[in-house]
């Protein structure tokens, strides 16, 4: 029987689960989901005054190829939603977020276009880029996350608010099986979907980018 070390569990929990103190900032990014926890963290961030701008994105998850519905909250938030974007943005509003604050992305269907249609989003709106955002999602899907918002938003320093469901938390995800697969299934992707962006991306190069 092989054992994984202290040291090696600390460098993959390190490595996924990323988080930062919140700061004052021009917006908050919320990655899509069909589930509200990380929304609820956002609405929270914008009532005690972070941000004045929400940015919920997602239609639904590419592999699917259709919105399947809210996996969890439907007591509360309900069910009628064509996309991910709208649930989160029913979530922000009934956590106390105004209309006015939220500005949903409705195409997205996976984690790199969450952040690339929210960068034309805000460009087609606003005409310009933030120099900070708060980035509100899942604690094991930190990394993710922030690899792709910090790609495509180079200009803009970001800031991870994650919040942790069940129970997969930098302390504990080692200890359960569903733990395991979630957090060594996001090491696994990071590698794989940054191959398939050959091409695509430069290396520690430095590039001047228009907006």
């Amino acid at each position: 029987m092989y054992h994984i070390s202290e040291k090696q569990l600390s460098d993959i929990t390190n490595y996924i689960f990323l988080e930062d103190a919140p700061a004052p900032a021009d917006v908050i990014f919320i990655p899509g989901c069909d589930r509200p926890e990380h929304a609820e963290e956002a609405a929270r961030l914008y009532r005690e005054g972070f941000a004045p701008l929400l940015i919920p994105s997602g239609r639904f998850a590419k592999a699917v190829g259709h919105f399947e519905g809210v996996a969890k909250g439907a007591e509360r938030y309900g069910t009628d939603f064509a996309c991910e974007a709208d649930f989160l943005a029913e979530v922000l509003r009934q956590n106390g977020a105004p209309d006015a604050a939220i500005l949903p992305e409705r195409e997205a269907t996976y984690t790199l276009e969450n952040a690339e249609k929210t960068r034309e989003l805000l460009l087609r709106t606003h005409g310009s880029l933030p120099k900070r955002a708060i980035l509100c999602c899942k604690a094991h899907h930190a990394r993710r996350s922030c690899f792709y918002y910090s790609m495509v938003f180079p200009e803009t320093e970001i800031l991870v608010c994650p919040t942790a469901v069940d129970g997969i938390t930098r302390e504990q995800w080692h200890l359960t099986p569903e733990g395991r697969r979630t957090v060594l299934g996001e090491l696994s992707r990071m590698g794989e979907q940054i191959l398939m962006m050959e091409g695509r991306i430069g290396y520690g190069v430095e590039t001047d980018r228009q907006p």
